[in-house]
């Protein structure tokens, strides 16, 4: 603490209320900081998911065109690594957990898409997951324990949601469907649910919460009034989130009731037709894409009440930036987001968005602004 002295304590009150002026104002309409994450050399790349250290994945291409999973440097220096392949051509990061474990899938010598753990020092040393006696398979999700989930196919040929066990020839779990065909598992939480789509018997995907014993005792999650839907999200307090369709047919963004009661949120759009929810951190901050009215997708952060409230985060930014950010696709518990748009030279980047830190002017009214932010998340009118 600063003892101030009698002398100064006049100028420092006027000091005081200058700074209440500006930065609560600032700490309610906080912009974001855009690092283009860059590529390997090519000319394009997309960020997929991001953990609470800042690390990120996703893709990006070479000089030669070709695409690879990828660490990216998240200060947007290019020290990106390429996390390499399975003897194939093409590869893809689609997770990383607390622990800098990386999933995702690459093309084996067969040209097969295998579901994947990733080497994350680039040397190659790369995990092939296998089926479920099929050909192919992604994996799409890993907690912090380690568990991983996404698809394989079985001996049919046809995908099914599964739990991959990461010892070596498989013995993976087949989590079943919801009585129809085929399934996906996106998204498994630290408690071991596991979210994602699956085709019930009228053929119609919908969002589905998984029974991670592969008993088949999955639940339907419903719809907003239309017939599909699919859920990309569950946060540690199980709350779901993803996209579902509507009885006119257009798919919103949803938050999704985990009882498969049916009570589920319409979160909306940017005054458009569509939308979908990506990603939920642990304070219910929610990302994905909306379009406007005009028809262009944006990068958007979700009223998580429904209530409409939802934000252009193009609007965040600095508008002389020069980048359109059209989907964000993760945000981790300090509110990160990491996703992809259309960078200064018209590229398609990956980004990431830092919140601008408030001018600290005062220390104590420095304190103050941040202890709002942890209650309330002040930088959006976000209900607790």
């Amino acid at each position: 603490m600063f003892i101030l002295g009698e002398g100064c304590m006049r100028r420092n009150s006027l000091i005081l209320l200058f700074a209440t002026i500006l930065l609560f104002p600032a700490c309610a309409n906080a912009y974001y900081q855009v690092i283009d994450l860059g590529t390997l050399g090519g000319d394009r790349s997309i960020a997929l998911s991001i953990n609470n250290s800042g690390q990120i994945v996703g893709w990006a291409e070479n000089t030669s065109g070709w695409r690879y999973a990828t660490l990216f440097d998240p200060t947007g220096g290019g020290n990106n690594i390429n996390l390499g392949t399975l003897g194939g051509r093409i590869s893809t990061a689609c997770s990383i957990n607390n622990s800098g474990q990386i999933v995702g899938w690459a093309q084996n010598s067969l040209l097969a898409w295998r579901g994947t753990l990733f080497d994350p020092s680039g040397r190659r040393n790369n995990i092939d997951l296998v089926t479920l006696g099929g050909v192919g398979s992604s994996a799409l999700s890993i907690n912090d324990s380690g568990q991983i989930v996404g698809w394989a196919q079985n001996g049919s040929g046809i995908g099914h949601a599964t739990l991959f066990n990461r010892s070596p020839g498989g013995n993976n779990t087949d989590l079943s469907t919801i009585g129809g065909g085929e399934s996906d598992a996106i998204c498994i939480n630290d408690s071991g649910q596991i979210v994602g789509a699956a085709q019930n018997g009228s053929g119609n995907y919908r969002a589905t919460l998984f029974d991670i014993t592969g008993s088949g005792n999955n639940i339907d999650l419903g719809t907003l009034g239309g017939v599909e839907s699919a859920a990309s999200s569950i946060n540690n307090d199980g709350q779901i989130v993803g996209s579902a369709t509507r009885k006119e047919g257009t798919s919103h963004a949803t938050v999704f009731d985990p009882s498969g009661g049916g009570n589920n949120i319409d979160l909306g759009t940017l005054d458009g037709r569509e939308s979908w929810a990506y990603s939920i951190n642990e304070s219910k901050q929610i990302v994905g894409w909306a379009d406007n009215s005009s028809g262009y997708l944006h990068a958007t952060l979700f009223d998580p009440t429904g209530a409409g409230n939802n934000i252009d985060l193009n609007t965040l930014i600095d508008p002389a930036s020069g980048w359109i950010l059209s989907q964000a696709c993760s945000i981790n518990d300090s509110g990160w987001i990491v996703g992809s748009g259309s960078n200064p030279n018209g590229e398609l980047h990956a980004y990431l968005l830092i919140p601008e830190p408030v001018t600290l002017l005062l220390l104590g009214l420095g304190v103050l602004c941040l202890k709002k932010r942890k209650k309330t998340d002040c930088r959006f009118p976000i209900a607790e």
